[in-house]
């Protein structure tokens, strides 16, 4: 604030309003160094600051200093990983979605997420990189993250939290999201921080996999082990696995487990592939009853905890060293909802009149719509609504064409009998221009929305509101989505 010594910080700008100074290293008017020194990057500046923060705290008579804790969420899980990686007094640490390295780095050939360093791209890699923090990292730490993040990339997490030096630390992935999580992975932080803190419960370990390439079938199969050892009773083993190598828009198909036929205490979970030639990730999320129903801080209940498992990556070159073979085939069905939205991730779920549901399955080619075939939704509302059906072309993907977004917005009649909508490439809109969807092939995301309302930074763009009107009566129950040839 203008005026206060602790804050004033001069011409030195760290805040949002530089952002070109997260990725600079050069001498200007509003750095410290006059010449290329990392000293001039935002973040040595917002470290120094967190580490005098815990100066302060140390400082108050209320304030154990040998309990002190750090998280932060996006950035915040940035400076959380620059924080704990140069600072023991740190006794407990959990970064979300933020904190990853590698990121000047490409990665299965596309292009890395930061393209553009102001200054020499070595020296910022070596001093500002994530993964230079990781190895000096001593507290126990919880890396908190959703597979589809577009800034904390889950494969980078997992890379990073190999460098940190001890076996005290754990992950978890919310399957499907990008910048937030379910309530299950939220209260894994909380639960952290008591066990490491306050001496609550310690949090099981991470689940062991075993991914094994070389079967009868030739389909990959990940063997899941729970900690058993753990106090808290086991709900239930989730795996999750795909062939796309973009954290950012891949769909996690869901794989059935079995009770391992030779060991009872582990799950066994079969990876039928479409294609051994591309490369396979799969990793379980692990769910445990907690012993009481825990509250987050937006109010929600939780009676569950989810912890993953690490994530198991096998290259090409691999499969086809295994014998892997092609065993899944593509299917017009896109979902039957007969596991609801598990293949989905929901915005607003209890909000009747801004409820959305969002799936990335039509980027999937096991599930990619064919030429020449329509969509086909069935459902049943019991009063007349507007439904707005939203689909996304190459987001996240700017490597493979330019991003769109194409709208539909279609009439309910309503009643106690279903319906079913039949929409063509020539019924869904692109936001900015009005023109029609020429092709399925490259979608990423589709969304069923109660009320959608249009973005784009395209010059001179107009937001409309979609399905403008409330929701009328209970949600729809979604029946049937699928392609069909005509």
């Amino acid at each position: 604030r203008p005026g206060d010594l602790n804050t004033d910080w001069g011409s030195v700008d760290p805040t949002q309003k530089n952002v070109p100074g997260y990725f600079n290293l050069l001498p200007g008017p509003q750095h410290l160094d006059p010449v290329e020194s990392p000293r001039n990057c935002n973040w040595f500046l917002l470290t120094l600051a967190g580490r005098r923060a815990i100066t302060f705290l140390e400082r108050q008579p209320e304030v154990d200093k040998k309990r002190i804790g750090i998280h932060g969420h996006s950035m915040g899980g940035n400076l959380t990983v620059y924080l704990a990686g140069s600072d023991d007094r740190v006794k407990a640490a959990s970064p979300s979605v933020g904190g990853t390295g590698f990121r000047t780095f490409p990665y299965f050939h596309l292009p890395p997420q930061i393209r553009s360093v102001k200054g020499s791209v070595e020296l910022f890699r070596a001093t500002m990189g994530y993964q230079n923090y990781a190895p000096r990292i001593t507290a126990p730490i919880l890396h908190l993250g959703a597979t589809n993040d577009f800034h904390g990339l889950m494969d980078a997490t997992y890379a990073t939290g190999a460098l940190v030096p001890h076996d005290a630390k754990r992950y978890v992935f919310a399957p499907h999201f990008n910048h937030r999580f379910n309530p299950e992975q939220d209260i894994a932080r909380p639960l952290w921080f008591d066990a490491h803190l306050k001496d609550g419960f310690p949090l099981p370990k991470t689940p062991e996999t075993r991914l094994d390439l070389r079967t009868k079938d030739g389909a990959p199969t990940l063997r899941v082990t729970p900690d058993l050892d753990s106090a808290l009773p086991l709900a239930r083993v989730d795996v999750y696995y795909s062939d796309d190598p973009d954290p950012r828009a891949r769909f996690f198909r869901s794989a059935t487990t079995v009770e391992h036929p030779a060991d009872a205490a582990s799950h066994l979970a079969r990876l039928p592939l479409l294609d051994p030639k591309k490369p396979l990730f799969a990793f379980a999320n692990v769910h445990y009853r907690l012993p009481k129903t825990e509250r987050l801080h937006r109010g929600q209940e939780v009676e569950e905890v989810c912890l993953s498992s690490l994530l198991r990556i096998a290259k090409p070159p691999e499969l086809a060293k295994a014998g892997a073979k092609a065993t899944a085939k593509p299917t017009l069905l896109i979902d039957d909802f007969s596991r609801p939205f598990h293949d989905w991730f929901s915005l607003n779920p209890d909000n009747p009149h801004h409820r959305q549901s969002w799936t990335r399955k039509v980027t999937d080619p096991l599930h990619r719509g064919p030429a020449g075939a329509s969509l086909s939704l069935r459902l049943r509302a019991e009063q007349a609504n507007a439904l707005v059906i939203v689909l996304k072309e190459n987001a996240w993907r700017s490597y493979r064409g330019k991003e769109a977004t194409y709208v539909c917005e279609t009439k309910l009649r309503g009643g106690s009998e279903p319906e079913t909508l039949l929409l063509r490439l020539e019924d869904f809109r692109d936001v900015v221009n009005d023109a029609p969807l020429k092709s399925w092939a490259e979608l990423d995301q589709l969304a069923l929305c109660a009320r959608y309302q249009s973005r784009s930074r395209s010059p001179g763009f107009k937001p409309k509101t979609y399905a403008a009107e409330p929701w009328q009566g209970p949600p729809p129950e979604f029946l049937r989505l699928a392609w069909v040839k005509e």
